[in-house]
């Protein structure tokens, strides 16, 4: 086979040509990598074995040696994630630190600073699985939700990432959320706000927004959205960054599937909202968002009761 090599010449100088790659090149400060999928994806595996002891990793250990088990397990953690947050501050770099070294330190704090939240974060997901064994009678015990539902390993590394947010670790807490987004549907923002006994059932499609704020004893169902409507714009014509966008629902709410919520609404506190509604004004306490059909059946209205 011939090789055309002019015609290969003049695509790789057109492919270099900065007027027309741009923003797409991503020029690399101190020659530090971008973070590595491979390593995040192996720090949480890691984390799902001090995270649920028995479920993952070596499952034949003993109450015994667990606690030796875990310690291994954070060591490589702390020398896994001490590396990946340096490069996402280096991704980000805004000469925040006068040279490299004090990035480096900077990120092994960082690191250990977050280390020392995994007692909160398992708490938080024990009562994520509390909730999901006591919101779906199909599930046979708490191992099982652990195990097998797409919404605890969505929540898991939600609440990982958005610990690693609040500390104020650039890119790495939204490739862990898309690395479960990936593998289950639900797609959750690193900074959403989530309480205790969060469960999503069945889960494919659902989106949850970066300023969203999900109160305690929350139940959604697939194909639910959290989003945002149109957006601000600054005098230059961009969307305004960091304005609160998205709704904000409320302890022991009920969400079933494929309903809406859009824009900085508040769904009240024992609110029922049932499936395929779009909601874009407030919901009172206790008041059910439902369909009704017209008595000739011509079309539908919502309606609270």
């Amino acid at each position: 086979m011939n090789t055309d090599y002019s015609m290969l010449n003049k695509v790789v100088n057109e492919l270099c040509d900065v007027n027309t790659y741009g923003f797409l090149y991503h020029d690399s400060k101190h020659d530090i990598p971008m973070p590595s999928t491979d390593d995040l994806a192996e720090i949480m595996e890691t984390l799902k074995k001090i995270l649920f002891p028995g479920y993952f990793g070596n499952s034949e250990r003993h109450r015994e040696t667990v606690k030796y088990y875990i310690g291994a397990y954070l060591d490589i953690v702390n020398n896994l994630l001490a590396e990946q947050v340096k490069r996402g501050f280096c991704f980000s770099c805004t000469d925040k630190y006068p040279d490299c070294s004090d990035c480096e330190q900077a990120a092994k704090e960082t690191t250990m600073q977050f280390i020392s939240r995994l007692p909160k974060i398992k708490n938080l997901l024990a009562t994520d699985v509390v909730a999901a064994f006591n919101g779906d009678p199909a599930a046979k015990n708490y191992g099982e939700t652990i195990f097998c539902y797409p919404s605890i390993t969505a929540v898991t590394h939600y609440r990982i990432a958005h610990e690693l947010l609040v500390l104020g670790v650039p890119l790495i807490p939204r490739i862990i959320t898309e690395m479960s987004h990936s593998k289950t549907g639900i797609d959750i923002h690193p900074g959403a706000e989530i309480g205790e006994y969060f469960f999503i059932d069945h889960g494919t499609g659902v989106v949850i927004g970066e300023t969203c704020i999900i109160g305690k004893n929350v139940r959604i169902y697939q194909g639910v959205t959290l989003g945002a409507k149109s957006f601000p714009l600054d005098e230059n014509g961009k969307p305004i960054k960091g304005i609160p966008r998205h709704p904000v629902v409320e302890d022991d709410v009920i969400i079933y599937s494929n309903a809406t919520a859009l824009g900085r609404i508040t769904i009240g506190r024992g609110s029922v909202v049932g499936g395929n509604m779009w909601i874009t004004q407030d919901v009172p306490a206790d008041t059910k968002v439902l369909q009704k059909k017209a008595p000739d059946h011509s079309s539908s209205e919502v309606f609270f009761l």
